[in-house]
């Protein structure tokens, strides 16, 4: 048996007796650690550490993944987190070394086989070719069930509209609710390549015959009797997207259009589709004004009747979403009312008073989304009490779901990544700075000498500051011995630097004078703050 006694608690007690295990050769008081294991059984449920994964996309590729909380506890979550960070195309399944068998790779179907710093590669799952029969020549009865699948085809391709309601032009003037599953908020952001939807079969079956004409002479179809169809069915997909599209974002619908179906080309039109745009642009008007009739809150919150008497005009203080946001004010969820939702806020105030109750949190926080969206847009209540009627948001980890849920993308880990990605070009671009700029980044060089990652991170943003040629005293602030109170401050990262160089420096956000996030180093608070800025619906500072 050992016979080293702890040195730190001064126990008395043999290492072995404690830990039941063989001492190592580092002095350490593992009665601490016993304790601690006592105390926290299950060390998973307790505050997340951060984690870094290794990445092999290609053999030619590999990549560093940072996981600011912890390692996911699915393998779906993983996967879902390493398709965004680094935007990876189609189906994938990931791998692991196992070191039971000298480093092979076996397949990863639990996270708990992983843990800090291992290396994972991505395996695409190459799915089998389609093989489309194609038969001619069938009788009446056939071709009328024919027509019937390609129907229902027609009909399932549909999605649902996010306001809450899955809208099909049965006519022009009509909006039919068709799914009662829907979805209660969108999923997807705008897509880089728009995809036409099907329309109409009778109409697709003259598109069809107007492209052939248009291939062998170049005739244009005379499409004015398809336009009902055509504008109503690019609307309801444009809407599953945006509820307020852009000039750039019409455009992209009507070229789409027109490539897909060239015989839908404009005459005298500088880009063929210029008319297109324009009537999106107006079936889009005429769309919100239907939906807003069946009280869609996106759109219902600028109603006329939702103004103040020095506010009533369709154009004055409009509330659309930001850049990026694809959830702005969702409906509540099937079934749920602002009686029932306003219940489970209330339950979520004695759930944050409780440890290890992560998970529950996350799911009220998730159901009570909508009404949290609706306050915040509608009432914009002052930071102190809305921080007194949502505690459970001003944390790390549900700041990062908040963001996700609103802007669909994972903050913390896409910021990081793209950080970590151009940080080298970001300190060569500034090198190349002269004059002030360039005593000012030497300057931030010299201050932050360690080479730990997080210090290289804020040294990138440090000097991008200054290479934009805005002030670091904008969004940073020193924070001076005693000094508790920041009454003055609108948005801003307060930063700590402790009196031993080897200790890491920290920071707390301060929004409207008030400290909501605290303890944290200084990248994460400028990732976190944009977080904050979307979830509460800020309007960014001038600076």
């Amino acid at each position: 048996m050992c016979q080293r006694y702890c040195v730190l608690c001064c126990c008395r007690q043999p290492w072995c007796t404690l830990s039941r295990r063989i001492c190592g050769k580092f002095l350490k008081c593992v009665c601490l650690q016993v304790l601690s294991w006592r105390t926290n059984p299950n060390p998973s449920t307790s505050m997340s550490h951060p984690a870094k994964l290794r990445i092999i996309l290609k053999e030619h590729n590999i990549r560093k993944l940072d996981l600011p909380h912890l390692i996911p506890g699915t393998v779906e979550e993983l996967e879902s987190i390493v398709k965004e960070t680094f935007e990876v195309d189609g189906k994938f399944t990931l791998h692991y070394k196992d070191a039971d068998f000298g480093e092979e790779y076996f397949s990863l179907t639990s996270t708990g086989d992983i843990k800090d710093k291992v290396t994972l590669k991505v395996v695409q799952i190459i799915e089998p070719p389609t093989i489309t029969l194609t038969f001619s020549d069938v009788d009446s009865s056939f071709k009328s069930a024919s027509e019937t699948l390609v129907n229902a085809s027609a009909i399932s391709e549909t999605s649902s509209v996010s306001c809450g309601t899955s809208c099909s032009s049965g006519s022009q003037d009509t909006v039919i609710l068709s799914s009662p599953e829907h979805l209660s908020r969108r999923l997807r952001r705008w897509p880089t390549n728009f995809s036409v939807p099907r329309f109409a079969y009778d109409t697709e079956l003259l598109l069809a015959s107007g492209n052939e004409t248009f291939k062998k002479d170049g005739t244009k179809l005379n499409f004015t009797p398809l336009l009902p169809d055509i504008l109503e069915k690019l609307a309801e997909t444009i809407f599953q997207y945006v509820a307020y599209p852009t000039s750039a974002q019409l455009a992209d619908v009507a070229e789409a259009l027109v490539q897909q179906h060239p015989c839908l080309k404009e005459l005298g039109s500088y880009n063929g589709c210029y008319g297109w745009q324009q009537r999106l642009k107006y079936k889009m008007g005429n769309y919100r004004s239907k939906l807003r009739g069946l009280g869609c809150p996106e759109l219902d919150v600028n109603s006329l009747k939702r103004k103040q008497a020095h506010e009533k005009t369709p154009s004055k203080n409009l509330k659309k979403p930001r850049n990026a946001e694809v959830n702005y004010l969702p409906p509540h969820p099937q079934g749920e009312t602002e009686e029932s939702l306003e219940k489970e806020r209330l339950e979520l105030l004695d759930e944050v008073k409780k440890r290890n109750n992560y998970r529950i949190i996350s799911e009220k926080m998730a159901k009570t989304f909508s009404n949290r969206r609706q306050e915040v847009v509608n009432l914009a209540p002052p930071m102190n009490d809305f921080r007194n009627r949502w505690p459970a948001l001003f944390d790390a980890a549900q700041i990062n779901d908040e963001f996700q849920r609103i802007t669909t993308v994972n903050l913390e880990t896409t910021f990081m990544a793209k950080l970590d990605q151009y940080c080298t070009r970001i300190m060569s671009l500034v090198s190349s700075k002269g004059g002030a700029a360039k005593i000012k980044i030497e300057h931030i060089r010299n201050m932050l000498q360690e080479s730990s990652v997080e210090t290289r991170r804020e040294v990138a943003i440090r000097c991008l500051i200054v290479y934009l040629k805005e002030k670091e005293e904008d969004l940073f602030r020193e924070q001076l011995d005693g000094e508790e109170q920041f009454p003055e401050e609108v948005v801003k990262i307060v930063v700590t630097r402790r009196a031993a160089v080897s200790l890491p420096v920290i920071a707390k956000k301060v929004i409207a004078g008030t400290a909501v996030l605290e303890d944290l180093d200084v990248p994460r608070e400028c990732a976190l703050m944009m977080g904050l800025i979307y979830a509460l619906n800020l309007s960014t500072p001038n600076k």
